[in-house]
């Protein structure tokens, strides 16, 4: 079976559907892309493996996060979210999305 089309984008702001913290992705999986070992701790749901995953900075905190996309939903709310890493991705915020930094070639 191929991998599913994501269902969200780089920039999008998200949330998380079981522990409702919102995020932005920065970067989509097409599948699962870590350990086996990260998956037997972390993933207890047991959410596809052959799915999309996205990386997240999520908003008021300073980490990153790695989730299934059945455990993502759109987020209504649409202001900028508040991490550290921003600058590191995106350039700047459309009022609905970020838009990804332009690279230097």
């Amino acid at each position: 079976m191929s991998p599913s089309r994501p269902l969200f984008m780089i920039g999008e702001i998200v949330n998380h559907v079981k522990f409702g913290y919102r995020g932005v992705v920065v970067d989509v999986d097409p599948v699962f892309g870590l350990t086996e070992e990260w998956y037997a701790q972390v993933a207890r749901s047991r959410p596809p493996k052959d799915k999309p995953w996205y990386h997240l900075l999520v908003d008021g905190a300073q980490h990153m996060t790695y989730v299934a996309e059945r455990h993502l939903q759109p987020h209504p709310d649409k202001t900028q979210i508040d991490h550290p890493d921003l600058g590191r991705f995106f350039g700047r915020y459309d009022g609905h999305r970020y838009i990804l930094r332009e690279t230097a070639h």
